[in-house]
């Protein structure tokens, strides 16, 4: 039998290898942020990474990174976990609040015995907070510029180790999320540009006043429904936005005529394909933007090769210029003009499904069915979304564009369905003052 002693010496041992074990698991935790921060600029999935990698590493139920908001002096989160909105309160509300006006680390064991803590998350979000640890969270510069709050140790309180490794974390984090909420700003700066640009260009051409945004809007319903990744997606969104920018080149009396175009006039309209992309390859987009230019300009090619301004077939097309190309068409015979009103639905979709296969991608077009009756007319009367009664959207969503040209084609197959296609054809046939 083992005496004291040994006993004694097997026990030391096994605790030494214990907390080793612990050691490199928190060692490779630091190196698992460290080299995941290093290698996205994306905020929301680095906060959600950093929070995850947090939590398991203190034995914690949960982890928020609130950043400061200097211009409204107000810490948010975008990005928390259990909670599906965005939570923003004053810096001088609770914890969080009180560490990031002092700078000091909080290692709170009974929450709601310390008048410092703020109750109104918890009860906005049904949660219960029990102990928490909050740290601030500061930059190269020593500045504070978040904070970092650990809720609810599962075992026990948050200790002196679980402090230093989040200590850790926070230095690590920190240079990466300013690096990212910079890169954010200028991301934001970027997108309001493209933005302002597709606005005055539809602005401009006020017979089609505002089908850059829906065919916008169309495409990236179209390439969600895809599942498309979502630099692709978001590829696809400034391609449409921009995707008409050749128009700035056409001579108005030609691009506002509201007679039948000659042929010659006809072929310069057709140019404006070129043009965008002339126009667009001129601007240095992000490596992850870079075929902006190729997938605006195939805007008006088909898959049988007999589109402008190529002559493009099948997959020689871009992903991208396949899916405008259909949100383009459907724009164009579903928009009310000055002198003529919208086609019919089901006409519509009558001739997109005859150039199924000759000027459009069948996978894309069988995507394209599968949106939503609430989004599809939300998008069809953009600027008009406080004309919508909530009940009506919420029965159109249960129904997609599939399903209403089979109800308009066949009739309905009970009450509800009747409902959604009359409610959907009020909208859709609908006049303002002034048309």
């Amino acid at each position: 039998m083992k005496n004291s002693t040994e006993i004694k010496k097997t026990d030391h041992a096994e605790h030494e290898v214990s907390r080793l074990k612990q050691e490199v698991e928190r060692l490779s935790a630091l190196l698992e942020i460290s080299d995941y921060l290093a290698s996205t600029l994306d905020l929301d999935e680095l906060l959600l990474r950093v929070m995850e990698v947090t939590r398991k590493q203190l034995n914690a139920e949960r982890c928020t990174v609130f950043l400061i908001d200097f211009e409204r002096d107000e810490l948010w989160s975008k990005i928390a976990m259990g909670v599906q909105e965005e939570i923003r309160f004053s810096l001088d509300k609770g914890i969080a609040g009180h560490v990031a006006r002092t700078g000091e680390t909080l290692t709170i064991k009974d929450a709601y015995a310390d008048p410092r803590f703020n109750p109104e998350v918890d009860k906005k979000t049904g949660y219960r907070t029990r102990n928490l640890l909050t740290m601030p969270m500061r930059n190269k510069k020593n500045e504070i510029i978040g904070v970092f709050q650990v809720l609810n140790k599962k075992e026990g309180s948050f200790t002196a180790e679980d402090i230093e490794l989040l200590k850790a974390i926070s230095s690590i984090a920190a240079t990466a999320i300013e690096n990212a909420s910079l890169y954010d700003e200028l991301n934001k700066s970027f997108v309001s540009f493209v933005e302002t640009l597709s606005i005055t260009l539809d602005a401009r051409d006020y017979i089609t006043s505002g089908h850059s945004r829906r065919v916008t809007l169309y495409s990236v319903q179209v390439a969600r429904l895809m599942r498309l990744p979502k630099k692709e997606i978001e590829l696809i969104r400034y391609a449409a936005l921009l995707h008409d920018i050749g128009k700035l080149g056409i001579p108005e009396i030609v691009l506002f005529k509201n007679k039948k175009l000659t042929e010659e006039e006809y072929n310069i309209i057709k140019r404006h394909a070129v043009l965008s992309k002339s126009i667009l390859s001129k601007i240095r987009f992000q490596r992850h933007l870079k075929e902006i230019p190729q997938i605006a300009a195939a805007h008006h090619e088909k898959i049988d090769g007999s589109g402008y301004p190529q002559g493009l077939r099948g997959d020689e097309i871009p992903r991208g210029g396949k899916i405008l190309a259909l949100c383009d068409v459907f724009d164009a015979l579903t928009s009310r003009r000055q002198y003529k009103d919208r086609m019919d639905i089901v006409e519509v979709m009558d001739i997109l499904e005859i150039e199924t296969g000759r000027s459009f991608e069948p996978f894309v077009v069988y995507h394209f069915k599968n949106i939503t009756l609430n989004v599809l007319i939300e998008i069809l009367e953009f600027g008009h979304k406080e004309d919508f009664k909530a009940q009506d959207l919420e029965l159109l969503r249960n129904y997609t564009l599939k399903d209403l040209i089979r109800i308009r084609k066949q009739g309905a197959e009970n009450d509800e369905e009747f409902q959604a296609a009359e409610i959907f054809m009020y909208y859709y046939q609908r006049k303002y003052r002034g048309e």
